[in-house]
């Protein structure tokens, strides 16, 4: 049992949570312990547990004495505003930011003897804060409460962050007007795309959009062209795409050459093959990497040479490295948890592109990851930095089928193949597993018992199978509700709702939902993505159905075997969702429509 600090009894007291959450709560604080930064107990309540915000920080507030302040941030007047960002304006632009990026905004002075900075703080407890008399004049200051939201308000309205990029373009947006659109040509004049490029200041279009989508949260940036003078920019956010901008009297031609000029390891001048690509940026005191996909695409106007180009995000800051944090229902973990535990087999996630498996592997990995083994991951690309992991790099010499073959000579305990591709990758990962090494590896199957379908399929024999893999996880990711707009579900929707599962007096408690309208705080009514699956574990008996399989594996079979010892069918992971107010119908109908 871990010590329960005084917050956490207070909490407890209050009421806010229970003494299971709590005790889950500080278990992942002590295993975060050992890292240079661990997270505090509210910090993990509220991001890992989605307690609400402010039940968390105003109690801690008061355990603290810290003077909290009530705000209407839509009546904020002009004066105010002025002297805010006259205090602002004092500090170090980066402080300010870092300031900022933590909800923490020195907001007023209070004159008097002494004259005292009043800081706003969402966690009052913030020890950024005391560095505020090294950045700055001021030597006193007092650290005052104020809700999470209301300072978001504040800050948008006092200090909103600025996109440089955007801005120059708007004050060039009469230039844009002007610019003719490339003639259609077979061959394309570099120099009067150099023109077109500079006139209409596209480089801003195409870095801020990149500024933008890391901002909003977006895993990719897509730059389409549309018909012959029109450019669209789209970002996927919550797993759908929308349309942030349609640049318009603008050359398709000219946007794919910002876009390619401002990228590494692609040919401007090649316009008939794919290119892959990447970027590094710096955006809001963080390093961010972008990879680049180009494939040229046809258009009505024949002669033109349009490109699709499409940019993903890789954000280290959204990467998991605490297996609880995966939100894994409860005999998944366990399984899982079981599965990763062991010194030998494989580890398999299944699922369309899209869906989750290469975070759920990171934090696998992370959860094993230990200075007494040897880590090895070959992937094609590399995305994510593992540290502790000792990542093969995949070049033109050094190829993937190279790097799996090479991994068995170079003594792992444990491995990440970023995919089983073939016959070849199936192969070297049973006999990995088999001679006592931990595995983990990813294939495209629609859900678990088909994995097995399809490696037996590849050539690996059937006893091979059955007692070289661990465990094989099937995920989706669907949308969450927003919990600030989401609403009870309409009885018009009863009717599918009832032939998924649900029943009538689950429908009419009031606590099954469905999307809002949408506010401020989401995209359409929902807002982040959360997993559902099913984990086929592997038992003595799933086994034994493997190993009497005759021609054909009998899928049927295994997934009743698997579900009669507790395994969650997509779908019934999904009603799970539901049931606890986190996702809607439609979402669980999409997601495993082709189940």
């Amino acid at each position: 049992m871990v010590k329960k600090t005084r917050f956490g009894q207070l909490l407890l007291k209050k009421e806010v949570i229970d003494p299971k959450t709590l005790d889950k709560a500080l278990l992942i604080q002590v295993e975060e312990d050992t890292s240079s930064n661990p997270r505090s107990l509210g910090d993990i309540l509220v991001n890992d547990f989605k307690i609400n915000h402010h039940a968390i920080y105003g109690l801690l507030a008061e355990l603290y004495a810290f003077r909290s302040l009530e705000i209407d941030s839509t009546k904020i007047d002009d004066n105010q505003k002025k002297h805010t960002k006259n205090i602002l304006e004092k500090f170090p632009d980066s402080f300010s930011k870092e300031l900022l990026f933590n909800k923490i905004l020195p907001y007023q002075v209070s004159f008097g003897r002494r004259n005292t900075l009043i800081v706003l703080a969402s966690d009052p407890t913030n020890k950024i804060v005391e560095k505020i008399p090294a950045y700055s004049e001021y030597k006193k200051y007092e650290v005052v409460y104020c809700k999470l939201s209301t300072l978001e308000d504040l800050i948008e309205i006092i200090a909103p962050q600025k996109n440089e990029f955007l801005d120059l373009l708007q004050e060039a947006e009469e230039q844009i007007d002007e610019i003719d659109g490339i003639k259609s040509q077979a061959e394309v004049d570099e120099y009067a795309l150099d023109d077109e490029i500079n006139k209409s200041l596209l480089v801003n279009l195409f870095e801020g959009c990149l500024i933008e989508a890391v901002r909003k949260g977006a895993s990719d940036i897509h730059v389409i062209p549309f018909l012959r003078s029109n450019v669209d920019f789209h970002m996927r956010i919550d797993g759908k795409l929308q349309r942030w901008h349609r640049q318009e009297n603008t050359s398709p031609e000219a946007m794919a050459a910002v876009a390619k000029d401002r990228s590494t390891g692609v040919d401007r001048f090649e316009r008939d093959t794919a290119q892959d690509g990447f970027m590094q940026r710096i955006v809001d005191g963080h390093l961010i990497r972008f990879r680049v996909s180009i494939i040229p695409i046809t258009s009505s106007e024949y002669e033109r040479r349009f490109e699709s180009i499409v940019i993903r995000i890789i954000d280290d800051r959204n990467v998991i490295t605490n297996l609880k944090k995966l939100g894994l229902q409860e005999q998944a973990e366990e399984d899982f948890l079981k599965s990763i535990s062991k010194s030998k087999g494989i580890i398999l996630l299944t699922g369309p592109t899209g869906s989750g498996k290469s975070t759920t592997l990171m934090a696998a990995l992370y959860h094993v990851i230990n200075p007494s083994i040897n880590v090895l991951t070959c992937e094609d690309p590399v995305e994510y930095h593992i540290k502790g992991a000792r990542q093969l790099k995949i070049g033109h010499k050094f190829t993937f089928e190279k790097a799996i073959r090479s991994i068995l000579r170079h003594d792992p305990d444990v491995v990440m193949v970023g995919e089983i591709r073939d016959k070849i990758t199936a192969d070297i990962a049973i006999k990995l597993a088999n001679t006592g090494h931990l595995t983990f590896s990813t294939l495209h199957t629609n859900d678990a018992p088909s994995a097995i379908s399809r490696l037996y399929k590849m050539g690996i024999e059937t006893f091979l199978l059955a007692y070289a893999v661990n465990i094989i996880i099937a995920q989706r990711l669907i949308r969450k509700l927003c919990p600030l707009c989401r609403k009870p579900i309409s009885e018009d929707k009863y009717a599918i709702a009832l032939d998924l599962g649900l029943t009538e007096e689950e429908l009419e408690s009031g606590k099954i939902y469905e999307a809002g309208k949408g506010c401020k705080n989401c995209n359409n009514g929902y807002r982040g993505r959360i997993n559902i699956c099913e984990a086929l574990y592997f038992t003595n008996e799933i086994r034994k159905i493997i190993v009497d399989s005759g021609a054909e594996i009998d899928e049927k079979k295994i997934r009743q075997a698997a579900e009669s010892q507790g395994m969650l069918s997509l779908a019934e992971s999904g009603l799970d969702r539901v049931r606890n107010g986190l996702t809607s119908i439609n979402e669980i109908t999409y997601a495993t429509s082709e189940d």
